[in-house]
């Protein structure tokens, strides 16, 4: 079968070579664990059940993750296998399932979604992606995913080509962040206040690149309105090979001038980060043997 699962639209037969996300037809995992580094409405008390998936259709050069771009990274995982993890999350007490850029493996996560379903699993479905998928796929997911959790990196196409070799992003991002909206909605709290359902908007603010969050931020306000949950991050986390601007942090300047512009523009349902303390920063180990990790 020729794969469409996401914007590139590669259409090659998967069962044959890699796409430009670096996977085959196996559906590989690098990590499943209970993961406590959310946003306080995902991790809960709990902490979010994360199923960290190997692959991605973006380079991005900043990734803490860049180990899992091969595609090559962590175990083969069935959509059986991948059903009784999620059961196994669920015993131990995660607040959720939390699909980590999950996009490659779309057709495996919903087979293992019926399955999982099918013997009980009763917890919300977080999709965390990258932004840069299909309306299709939206469509595709919308009867089994509950909270969706996409990035909005860039307005600016010049720095989507540069950071992340990705071809129309913003468009991209904001028709796909647009249908997840109409399927599901804003973000639903409960009463303690973790996400049942709804729609919160990530974006990393990038050092020297402000002027890009507010571009990012304005079009949010002008598509979707003030009442949108936003995450505005301030973990960029400079590699060891990184070059200008992007080869140092972010500055406590820098990350309030980006908290200001979103507050100056009305929006009010904001996770904001404190004194850039790392509050969700974390880079999981991927060196060891994938298991269901309390």
């Amino acid at each position: 079968m020729s794969c469409d699962l996401c914007p590139r639209l590669c259409h090659i037969d998967r069962h044959v070579q890699r796409g430009f996300c670096g996977c085959d037809d196996t559906m590989r995992i690098a990590r499943i664990g209970l993961h406590r580094y959310e946003e306080p409405c995902i991790c809960g008390d709990g902490g979010s059940g994360a199923v960290f998936f190997s692959g991605c259709n973006l380079r991005c050069v900043f990734c803490q993750n860049k180990v899992l771009q091969t595609g090559k990274v962590g175990q083969a995982f069935t959509p059986e296998a991948l059903a009784a993890a999620m059961l196994e999350l669920e015993r131990i007490g995660a607040q959720n399932i939390n699909l980590v850029t999950p996009t490659p493996h779309v057709n495996g996560i919903l087979r293992a979604l019926d399955m999982a379903r099918n013997d009980g699993l009763s917890l919300p479905i977080v999709y965390n992606t990258n932004g840069y998928l299909s309306v299709d796929t939206v469509d595709k997911l919308k009867n089994h995913v509950d909270i969706w959790l996409p990035d909005f990196k860039y307005h600016d196409q010049r720095l989507a080509d540069r950071f992340s070799s990705a071809p129309r992003y913003f468009e991209t991002a904001l028709a796909a962040i647009g249908r997840m909206l109409e399927v599901s909605g804003q973000l639903d709290l409960d009463e303690s206040g973790r996400a049942k359902k709804g729609v919160l908007i990530r974006h990393l603010v990038l050092p020297a690149c402000v002027f890009d969050t507010r571009d990012v931020l304005s079009a949010i306000k002008t598509h979707f309105g003030t009442d949108t949950y936003l995450s505005l991050m301030h973990q960029f986390t400079p590699q060891p090979d990184g070059q200008a601007p992007l080869n140092r942090r972010l500055t406590k300047r820098e990350y309030e001038s980006a908290v200001n512009a979103c507050l100056d523009m009305g929006f009010t349902r904001v996770y904001i980060q404190d004194a850039l303390s790392a509050t969700f920063a974390y880079t999981p180990d991927f060196s060891n043997e994938v298991s269901v990790q309390a």
